[in-house]
């Protein structure tokens, strides 16, 4: 073992430093821990809480309707952004009920 020698000014220096370091990064992952995705939701939980297709998801993603996220290949959505949308969905499908009863009716 090898043995290495510094002046206590030094040293305390290096310990100061070091503490400052790591009170930065509990800063950091206590601020990372507040943005995780397990607040996110997944294509599979979208669709069924909105109850439409995987296909019906991506046109929604396509046309802007719906903000995603991306990491690799796998797609993420905030929860606000899935509720921000749901009255167009439910909006949609009360319209094609109601064409759906028209069409009856004639």
């Amino acid at each position: 073992m090898e043995v290495i020698s510094i002046e206590r000014s030094t040293y305390e220096e290096l310990l100061t430093s070091f503490n400052s370091f790591v009170t930065k990064m509990k800063e950091m992952a206590s601020r990372s821990n507040n943005k995780g995705l397990g607040d996110w939701l997944v294509s599979q939980d979208v669709c069924q809480m909105l109850n439409i297709s995987p296909r019906t998801l991506q046109t929604l993603r396509d046309n802007g309707t719906l903000a995603y996220s991306q990491i690799n290949h796998k797609v993420y959505y905030k929860p606000e952004d899935v509720e921000s949308i749901l009255h167009v969905i439910v909006g949609r499908d009360k319209d094609s009920k109601m064409c759906n009863l028209k069409m009856e009716c004639l």
